[in-house]
């Protein structure tokens, strides 16, 4: 494959959804195109704005936690294999409103809790709460609202 081809490629792949600079330098290893090459066509590609690492991080902590409802916690961990930037990482976590994260932490338990045919109010708050921070909301906040809302 020549670097027009590969350069081409690559673009129509940035165009098609959001990719890490990671995503895309493992394309182009495929190509098997010589690794100057691929940092030359990996700088124009961010320069032509096809590759955007912090526009990556929105799209993809968005996804993840208004998609999957996931929370803070699993999408840190699930965006570390890509190799993005602790500020642009920061800055998609940003993009989180704090009212929408706290209702979907409330969706989340309250869907689980009516699934639920536990009697004893503690297994029950334990099951709810080991629930949560499985989909990666944070403990305290977890335990804040299950003390307040859950058969108090």
């Amino acid at each position: 494959m020549t670097r027009k081809e590969a350069k081409l490629k690559l673009a129509k792949y940035c165009a098609y959804q959001e990719r890490s600079q990671k995503e895309v330098r493992s394309k182009l290893y495929e190509t098997g195109l010589y690794q100057d090459e691929i940092e030359e066509i990996i700088a124009e590609l961010i320069s032509e704005n096809f590759l955007n690492e912090e526009r990556f991080a929105k799209a993809f902590i968005g996804g993840k936690f208004r998609t999957k409802k996931w929370g803070r916690k699993k999408i840190l961990m699930a965006i570390k294999p890509y190799d993005i930037s602790d500020y642009c990482i920061q800055k998609g976590l940003q993009e989180i409103d704090p009212d929408d994260y706290h209702n979907t932490l409330k969706q989340v338990i309250i869907t689980k809790n009516n699934s639920l045919s536990e009697e004893n109010i503690f297994m029950k708050r334990n099951k709810l709460a080991k629930y949560a921070m499985s989909r990666g909301f944070e403990a305290d906040l977890v335990w804040d609202f299950l003390k307040q809302n859950i058969d108090k």
